[in-house]
């Protein structure tokens, strides 16, 4: 009868028996240009954050 030669730790057990599924990322609305943004992260459609413009957006990247 196979046996084994050590335990089988807590890490490996559940990373094998764990559905990893990829969730949608988290989206809020951009007070500036109302446009939807990752939160905590600087606007790509106006370049502003918390409330000051942290980024020069050209136009012609819209």
């Amino acid at each position: 009868m196979a046996v084994p030669k050590g335990k089988t730790s807590k890490q490996r057990k559940h990373t094998r028996a764990a559905n990893w599924k990829v969730a949608a990322p988290t989206l809020v609305e951009c007070p500036q240009c109302h446009e939807l943004k990752v939160p905590h992260k600087v606007c790509d459609a106006c370049g502003y954050y918390d409330g000051q413009q942290v980024v020069e957006v050209s136009k012609e990247s819209k």
